[in-house]
C-alpha cells in the first residue's frame, strides 16, 4: 500500500460523505408516552448537531401532525422547517423524503426517532428493500413498551440493518481526531446526559 493512498475504510462504516440522518416522528403527543424520552430527544439533538457540523443531510418527518402535534420544540429548532408530514407509517411513503433520498443518492441512512416497532421498523425495512444500508441508533429510538422495542430491533437486525449508538455514529462520521470538526464532535460526546424523564 502506497503511503499517499487514502486509508482503507470498511464498507460497513458510515461516513459524512455517504450517510443521511433521518429523524422520524418525534412529536409532542407521541414522545410524552415514551420511556426515557428526555434521553432520546437529547441523543437525537446531538445527532442533528453532529450531522450539521460534518455536512450530512438531515431529513425529518411528522406522522399526522393534525392529530399528533408538531415535532417537539427542542428538535424543531434544529431542523429545517417545515418538516414534511405523512400518514403512511414508512417514511418512504412521504414523497418529500423519498425524493430527497433519491436526489442525494447517499447509500446509507441512520434512523432515529419513534416508535421503533412502527415507523422506524417499517422505514428500515423499506429502505433495505430499496437498496440502502440502514443503521439504527438504538439509544435514539423508543417505543411505549420495552417488548415492542426489543422485537423491532431484533427484527431489523435480522433483516440486515446495523445497530449502533449515537456516540459510535458521531465518531464514525468524523473518522479522525485533530480537526476542527473533531473538536465540535468531541464536545457533543462530552455533554452531560439529562437525568430522569
Amino acid at each position: 500500500m502506497n503511503p499517499s493512498d487514502p486509508p482503507f475504510r470498511s464498507p460497513e462504516l458510515m461516513s459524512a460523505g455517504d450517510t443521511t440522518l433521518l429523524v422520524v416522528d418525534v412529536q409532542d403527543k407521541l414522545i410524552g408516552l415514551i420511556p426515557e424520552r428526555q434521553r432520546i430527544v437529547w441523543n437525537i439533538a446531538r445527532l442533528i448537531r453532529g450531522a450539521k457540523v460534518l455536512g450530512l443531510p438531515v431529513l425529518a418527518t411528522e406522522q399526522y401532525p393534525k392529530g399528533l402535534g408538531a415535532t417537539t420544540a427542542e428538535l424543531a429548532a434544529l431542523l429545517d422547517a417545515p418538516v414534511p408530514d405523512k400518514i403512511g407509517f414508512s417514511c418512504l411513503a412521504c414523497k418529500a423524503v423519498a425524493q430527497r433520498l433519491a436526489a442525494d443518492d447517499r447509500p446509507k441512512v441512520l434512523l432515529a426517532g419513534i416508535e421503533a416497532h412502527v415507523c422506524i421498523q417499517q422505514t428500515a425495512l423499506d429502505l433495505l428493500a430499496s437498496g440502502h444500508s440502514v443503521y439504527v441508533a438504538v439509544d435514539a429510538v423508543g417505543s411505549r413498551y420495552a417488548i415492542d422495542q426489543k422485537v423491532a430491533l431484533d427484527r431489523m437486525l435480522a433483516s440486515g440493518a446495523t445497530l449502533t449508538t449515537v456516540e459510535a455514529a458521531l465518531f464514525e462520521w468524523c473518522q479522525a481526531a485533530g480537526t476542527p470538526e473533531f473538536k465540535q464532535i468531541s464536545a457533543l460526546v462530552r455533554e452531560a446526559a439529562p437525568s430522569g424523564d
